[in-house]
């Protein structure tokens, strides 16, 4: 399975850079008075991220372009998924706001700075107090008195946690991504997701389901603990339509050979590692051949485990008799495409 530094990021990013989508969000979300000011028909996204290195586990965003009454504007959205609001939020999106003025006068030169309206949307753990979503807000002094000498600005607060599911608006894509932000830490998330994954049988026959569906099995598999790509089949086809059951069986069978092929080269190197290494320690070419054979099988032994279970009994032994290192990397080779333990076994006893 691809390890993702933001397992949020990729579902966030599939889901607003579809314009339909994003054209459907801003309008259910946006303020009134925003939203008459905004053409939705000319918003275009913009490639760049502002976000810092050392942020992109907690944040991402996406900043599109937009006529603001008929002169050019942008819209930043930033995600933020921390187990808790910043309350320095405002800060955040001022130093972001500047870097895009600063990119926009590169590349413009005019000096007439466009406007900029950001909005945040949340997703952590329930809050008690609302947030003050004006900047003047981390101010200390008289700033009523001084407001027109200090910088100010709101930003458009959408918080998940304060909307029940029904109030959840928008496209299917930003539904469902929304639901499962929202939800994906909850105790009974694996309860909730036929629920979620059934708004997805309207989508049957678009071209760009099969990505969609990819990209949310993997955003469920990265962040709900004990949930394998069997048990989504299952969910998945209690919870869609006959047409999409090849298309999970499919996708399915992609993950779980992604995850064999993964637990397969952990095993590998982990075990090959501390066998080199005890080899060199030993000081010896025996002791370091010996070293990759235990490797071997002890990564030959890890995919059994997952693979066929219920028989690894029977067939280690086997393993064990082995003592060539070409020979365990054919077996190794046959762990991954034998289709059951019988068919693995009769190869094992072939190479004997």
């Amino acid at each position: 399975m691809e390890d993702i530094i933001n397992p949020h990021d990729k579902l966030f990013r599939e889901t607003w850079s579809d314009l339909p989508t994003a054209k459907s969000f801003l309008r259910h979300y946006l303020p009134g008075e925003v939203l008459r000011c905004v053409g939705l028909d000319t918003l275009e996204i913009c490639k760049d991220t502002f976000i810092e290195k050392d942020l992109k586990a907690f944040y991402v965003d996406l900043l599109y372009r937009v006529e603001l009454s008929g002169t050019e504007g942008f819209i930043y959205i930033l995600f933020e998924h921390k187990s808790f609001h910043d309350k320095l939020t405002a800060l955040q999106l001022l130093e972001y706001m500047l870097k895009i003025w600063r990119q926009f006068l590169k590349q413009d030169g005019t000096g007439r700075l466009p406007i900029i309206i950001p909005l945040v949307l949340y997703h952590g753990p329930a809050r008690r107090a609302r947030i003050d979503t004006r900047f003047s807000s981390l101010l200390n002094g008289p700033t009523d008195q001084l407001a027109a000498y200090i910088p100010d600005f709101n930003y458009v607060l959408y918080d998940l946690t304060r909307f029940s599911d029904d109030q959840i608006k928008g496209t299917v894509t930003a539904r469902l991504a929304m639901l499962l932000f929202k939800h994906i830490f909850d105790p009974d998330v694996y309860d909730k997701l036929p629920g979620m994954l059934s708004l997805l049988v309207d989508l049957v026959e678009k071209d760009s389901v099969p990505q969609y569906l990819e990209t949310v099995f993997r955003y469920i598999i990265n962040n709900i603990d004990n949930v394998s790509a069997d048990d989504l089949t299952k969910v998945a086809k209690a919870s869609l339509s006959e047409k999409q059951g090849d298309l999970v069986m499919t996708l399915a069978d992609k993950l779980r050979k992604e995850g064999f092929e993964k637990g397969m080269q952990q095993g590998m190197q982990q075990g090959m590692q501390q066998g080199v290494q005890q080899g060199m320690q030993q000081g010896v070419q025996q002791g370091m051949q010996q070293g990759v054979l235990q490797g071997l099988i002890e990564g030959i032994e890890m995919v059994l485990s997952i693979k066929f279970a219920r028989d690894a009994y029977k067939i280690m032994p086997l393993i064990y008799q082995i003592n060539e290192i070409n020979l365990l990397k054919t077996v190794k080779s046959a762990v991954m495409t034998a289709k059951s333990a019988d068919e693995l076994i009769n190869i094992i006893k072939k190479l004997q």
